[in-house]
Order: C-alpha cells, then sequence, then structure tokens
C-alpha cells in the first residue's frame, strides 16, 4: 500500500520536510517512489508547497494519505479541491486556483527564533 507522508530533511534542531509517496513498510526517511511537495513548519507562517496534480494522481489511484500530512492538505485547501476534482471539475481551473493560492500564502516567510 502506498502512503503519503512527510520525510525529515534538514539539520539538527532545524527539521524540514518532503511530501512523499512511498511504500507503507519503508522507513521514514527510507526509500520512497516520488516527491510531492515540501513542508517547512519553522517559518511564520508555515511554508507549504505541493505538486497538486502528482497528489491527485496518487490519491485516485488509492494511496492514503498520514494524518499529519492530511492536516497540511487540508490546511492548504488541496483536500477540498480533490473533492471538487473528483466531482468532475476541470483540473485546468483548479490547478489556475492553487497556483494563485500558493503564490499569495507564501510570500513573505520568515524563520522563526525559538
Amino acid at each position: 500500500m502506498v502512503r503519503i507522508r512527510l520525510r525529515r530533511v534538514g539539520m539538527k534542531g532545524q527539521p524540514s520536510y518532503r511530501i512523499v509517496a512511498a511504500d507503507k513498510e519503508k522507513q521514514r526517511d527510507g526509500r520512497f517512489l516520488e516527491i510531492l511537495g515540501f513542508y517547512n513548519p519553522r517559518t511564520e507562517p508555515s511554508t507549504v508547497e505541493v505538486k497538486e496534480d502528482r497528489i491527485y494522481h496518487w490519491l485516485s489511484v488509492g494511496a492514503q494519505p498520514s494524518d499529519t500530512v492530511k492536516k497540511v492538505l487540508t490546511y492548504t485547501g488541496v483536500m477540498d479541491r480533490y473533492a471538487r476534482f473528483k466531482a468532475g471539475e476541470d483540473i485546468a481551473v483548479l490547478m489556475e486556483e492553487s497556483t494563485k493560492m500558493m503564490e499569495e500564502r507564501n510570500t513573505d516567510s520568515r524563520t522563526r527564533r525559538d
């Protein structure tokens, strides 16, 4: 079974994550099938960049998102657009909406000083 989950990257104490499609039995930072995006929780607000068309593909062939990835995708609106995609809405319209939202959301990201 394929899972869409986070893969940790970054230095010690400074985590950032890749959103990847990986086999369920593989290790967290082990082998994966495809990189689907990037998530950095250390910025204010959190930076999220995803390849929505590829996420739609993996979800449509049965991949299951992990709980954390599901929260991140819901927060960015990807899951809502996926529901509209399944209902028959044109993918070009959804991609345009996604691009516009990502540009507006990921403009000024400053690293937090914890």
